[in-house]
């Protein structure tokens, strides 16, 4: 699989059970294993868990291969290993404490939205509300 189709399964993955504050960091160049971390944080251990068995779910949907998982019995801090993409997820205050993106410091990698994730992220508009004397002058 496409290291850029990989990396789009995993980030809408995440999207998918609402985890917070995705990056993608580009490692490629850098002495390491894999081309790219995803860094991600999800609000309990609960949670931390669901976003995990996810992207796990959505990368064997997509044929990638699952080569390990650490973390899940505390689930505080799962790492899933995809080979040439790692994924941290985090809650939020482990994710503070150890700091992942400033260890890893590679180049951030932009992910474009779909257009259906695009449309998901947008504000929705909201109506203007009448007051009193407004209502008053649409009866007359």
């Amino acid at each position: 699989m496409d290291i850029r189709k990989k990396q789009r399964v995993v980030v809408d993955a995440l999207e998918d059970i609402k985890g917070r504050d995705i990056h993608v960091y580009n490692t490629a160049r850098m002495p390491s294993m894999f081309e790219r971390v995803v860094i991600a944080s999800g609000e309990s251990t609960r949670q931390v868990k669901a976003l995990a068995d996810n992207v796990q779910e959505k990368a064997r949907e997509n044929g990638a291969r699952v080569y390990g998982v650490e973390g899940e019995a505390s689930g505080e801090w799962v790492l899933v290993d995809l080979g040439d993409v790692v994924v941290h997820i985090m809650h939020p205050t482990v994710r503070d404490f150890y700091n992942l993106e400033e260890v890893w410091g590679g180049k951030p990698v932009r992910i474009k939205r779909t257009a259906t994730r695009a449309a998901a992220k947008a504000p929705a508009k909201k109506k203007k509300a009448r007051g009193k004397t407004a209502r008053r002058r649409h009866r007359r």
